[in-house]
């Protein structure tokens, strides 16, 4: 592995960014400087890092780092990019953490500063906190892209990259977003329904736990199981009459997926489904 670059700058000291600049320092890289919008969090983050960074202006942040972090939104990369143009070092690593862009966001930085080199690095993980990332960036899965450095820079930490192409880019992002956030929905609707029957969301803890276990020991296919893994039309029927129309279109959505998961067509299933959205019938029902 290439010995990696050891002075770094970090523009968006929020928590995964500074996470990556705390696991960074404690791996011997000296913290140069730290930007951000809100010159308070720059500040804190600066103190935490080590006492040789500084808080910085972002049109100032490159200054003497080899590698560079932009941890800004997705939305916000171009920009802080651009900002930071006139202090990057010749030659330096610029690298973006963020899950939905590729290295079309330096694609404006580019094509002033031929000189730089770029990268994407993901990691598959959520920071509720500093301390917790850092406990958890070992071990976790990244996608990275660009430069080799950005890999190295992934394999210091403990990271386990995987290469990812800027075309592949939102269906990736799309997967994690799901991943994580729709899962969490999903764990707020069964709170709410149990609630409203008097029990206790930590009563499904353990069936929780047992079906992600299972999806991934198995694969989702074959750890399903259910009222619509067995064809049990009258169970999907009890369930959909029970519930509210938003809690309905969810569990029907999500029921669409179940029975693709098992690889047939159970035509009662289809009916019901779209009987409850008030659909047409299929093309090939409607031929029968």
């Amino acid at each position: 592995m290439v010995q990696p670059s050891r002075t770094l700058a970090l523009i968006g000291p929020g928590r995964a960014g500074t996470t990556f600049a705390l696991a960074l320092a404690d791996h011997g890289w000296t913290v140069v400087a730290v930007a951000g919008r809100a010159p308070e969090a720059a500040s804190t983050a600066a103190a935490a890092a080590t006492l040789a960074t500084r808080a910085s202006l972002v049109s100032e942040v490159g200054r003497g780092a080899e590698v560079v972090i932009v941890a800004t939104p997705d939305r916000a990369i171009d920009q802080a990019a651009a900002a930071a143009a006139p202090s990057l070092e010749p030659g330096a690593l610029v690298v973006h953490l963020a899950g939905s862009r590729g290295l079309d966001a330096f694609d404006a930085l580019a094509a002033v500063r031929p000189d730089l080199r770029f990268g994407a690095l993901h990691p598959l993980q959520s920071f509720p906190t500093t301390s917790v990332g850092l406990e958890r960036l070992p071990g976790t899965w990244a996608a990275v892209a660009g430069d080799t450095q950005t890999r190295d820079i992934a394999l210091l930490l403990g990271l386990r990259p995987f290469e990812l192409t800027d075309r592949d880019r939102a269906r990736y992002h799309a997967a994690a977003v799901v991943a994580s956030n729709h899962v969490v929905a999903l764990l707020g609707q069964v709170e709410r329904l149990a609630s409203s029957c008097g029990v206790p969301f930590e009563a499904f803890r353990a069936l929780v736990h047992a079906s992600v276990v299972n999806a991934f020991a198995l694969g989702p296919g074959s750890a399903l199981t259910g009222p619509v893994s067995r064809g049990d039309l009258a169970t999907v029927e009890r369930h959909l009459a029970a519930l509210d129309p938003a809690d309905r279109d969810a569990y029907r959505a999500l029921a669409r997926e179940a029975a693709r998961l098992t690889g047939r067509r159970d035509r009662a299933i289809d009916r019901l489904l779209d009987d409850v959205l008030g659909a047409p019938p299929r093309e090939d029902e409607a031929e029968r």
